[in-house]
């Protein structure tokens, strides 16, 4: 009979573990219907500051003293202006992305390699953050079903001369690296400093 009892107990238990994780999962993914989408209205000389969830709000113009790094593709400059270590593990890195080019920009590149990936459509799920001192790459985080804590960027690209907000997620660096380089696609990567949050 007590044996009976603790099988129970045990079961209950692993059923309050596995939900919480899924709750946690969930609520870190803020909803994941395409509720973090960026407005591609604003333009390239005043480009507004994104990021996850809240952080994803509109806020003041971001000032040259604001940038931590730029880089230039083809006709497409990313621009990063925040990199800010959270309490609960990770590193949401923001900024936005600006299309100096004649047409359309398509970020189909930007969304990753990976099968699982390519539910994301255009998006930052490619991009990663490598610790060269350490010698680890980290990877924008997912939940359960391979959506990325990321931007996707609306009707999959931007607008020619228009800019777009975007944020990525990823694992936090060990507490004592700060200095790491950001990538996505065929971009060239970008040396920033991660803050804390």
């Amino acid at each position: 009979m007590d044996l009976r009892h603790t099988m129970k107990g045990r079961r209950a238990m692993a059923v309050v573990a596995v939900s919480t994780g899924l709750l946690l999962t969930v609520s870190g993914c803020g909803g994941g219907d395409g509720g973090d989408k960026p407005k591609a209205g604003s333009s390239s000389s005043q480009s507004d500051k994104g990021g996850g969830d809240d952080a994803n709000q509109a806020s003041p113009t971001a000032s040259q003293d604001q940038i931590l790094a730029e880089v230039k593709g083809d006709d497409v400059t990313l621009t990063i202006t925040s990199a800010v270590r959270d309490q609960g593990g990770f590193v949401t890195v923001s900024g936005t992305v600006t299309n100096g080019g004649g047409q359309f920009w398509v970020a189909a590149n930007w969304r990753g390699d990976e099968r699982e990936l390519s539910r994301n459509g255009a998006s930052m799920a490619g991009a990663a953050l490598t610790d060269s001192k350490g010698k680890k790459k980290y990877l924008v985080l997912r939940d359960t079903q391979g959506r990325c804590l990321c931007t996707k960027f609306d009707g999959g690209g931007v607008d020619a001369g228009e800019s777009a907000d975007w944020f990525a997620q990823f694992p936090a660096p060990p507490a004592g690296t700060s200095a790491v380089d950001f990538q996505v696609g065929s971009m060239p990567p970008a040396s920033i400093e991660i803050s804390e949050g």
